[in-house]
């Protein structure tokens, strides 16, 4: 005879009212920690955040503002602290991270980028530095994890003027530094030639509009940082990402959202943007409306391509002399469980139709 608790419980399980044995139901969240970006103002201040994360029960949506001096990375150590949930980085670094010992998953990834996204910048002053391969022998400054080094990296070798490696003396030297503003600080003195940004940074757009650069080259239309290094990425904790699926999934159709309603209301949303992160109308707009921007790119829904994309710039770049990923390469099999299906096409937590 079976016991009347069985007998409930197995009813509980048809009517779907508690999970099957060995199903984990995903977690709530009761409060989000974000970057306070471009576009997740506009998603607070027209209401998506609330609507979104409301449907998976988290009420609390805090957006943190990063410091003026703050290094480039530094998201990466917030995320790994647990200060930031989700973070923004482009694939080369986020996959440079996960190298060094970042247990995380990327969440999305964006389509492929643009010649415009990261330049090579010397000071407008500077008469002897107007094309590229006039760096051959003088100094650039940079980030080293970041697109500040894979864009200019490939620029350069176009040109036949390879930077220096930790290996191997090139014909442009190489300094690493850690923060944009003091690059272009240093282009600006003369302490180093050139250097890379995004001009729509927003530690950049600022010294950019004020004509004192130039830009003297860019990235091949149809290269490895175009079509692969160059794209953008969400990521988080992989522990995070098993954890709260559902938080993931609402804050990328947020994003969805938010960037759809941006690009169709653009003057209104640049004075969110100006008034939330205090910056003048035409720096908001820049930010917004710029050729190189990537807050505002559309999604990559391929799991399969976004994969084909890291594995395709980490041969081309460990060709070239990266030392981090040259040590510590990844295997496919890790490149693989690095995108997380779960939010692409044919994911349990996909916002792709």
């Amino acid at each position: 005879m079976t016991h009347p608790l069985f007998r409930r419980a197995a009813a509980a399980l048809v009517l779907g009212l508690i999970a099957p044995l060995g199903t984990a139901s995903a977690e709530v969240l009761p409060s989000i920690n974000l970057q306070l970006t471009p576009w997740t103002v506009v998603a607070r201040e027209k209401g998506i955040f609330k609507e979104e994360f409301g449907k998976v029960g988290t009420r609390e949506v805090n957006l943190i503002a990063s410091g003026g001096a703050e290094l480039i990375g530094a998201e990466t150590a917030a995320v790994s602290k647990g200060a930031i949930s989700i973070a923004q980085r482009m694939i080369y670094p986020a996959t440079v991270h996960r190298a060094n010992g970042l247990d995380g998953v990327i969440v999305w990834v964006s389509e492929p980028s643009n010649r415009y996204r990261a330049p090579v910048l010397a000071a407008a002053s500077n008469k002897s530095v107007n094309t590229l391969a006039d760096l051959d022998g003088k100094k650039f400054g940079s980030s080293r994890i970041s697109c500040y080094w894979s864009a200019p990296t490939e620029a350069l070798n176009a040109v036949g003027l390879p930077l220096d490696t930790r290996q191997t003396k090139g014909r442009v030297r190489y300094e690493s530094i850690d923060n944009a503003s003091v690059a272009l600080s240093a282009v600006l003195s003369g302490a180093t030639d050139a250097t890379t940004t995004h001009l729509a940074a927003g530690n950049a757009t600022g010294a950019w509009l004020s004509g004192k650069f130039k830009v003297v080259g860019h990235v091949p239309d149809d290269g490895v940082y175009v079509n692969h290094a160059g794209r953008v990425t969400y990521f988080a904790k992989r522990e995070f990402v098993n954890k709260y699926p559902e938080a993931v999934k609402a804050f990328l159709a947020s994003r969805e959202r938010a960037m759809a309603w941006t690009l169709d209301h653009v003057d209104e949303a640049a004075k969110i943007v100006a008034r939330e992160l205090r910056l003048p109308i035409e720096v908001a707009k820049f930010q917004i409306t710029h050729l190189g921007q990537w807050e505002f790119m559309s999604g990559e829904p391929n799991a399969e391509r976004a994969r084909h994309s890291i594995k395709t710039f980490i041969d081309y770049y460990v060709k070239q002399g990266d030392d981090i990923l040259g040590e510590r390469r990844l295997t496919p099999q890790q490149i693989d469980a690095f995108v997380d299906g779960r939010f692409f096409v044919g994911g349990t937590h996909s916002i792709y139709q």
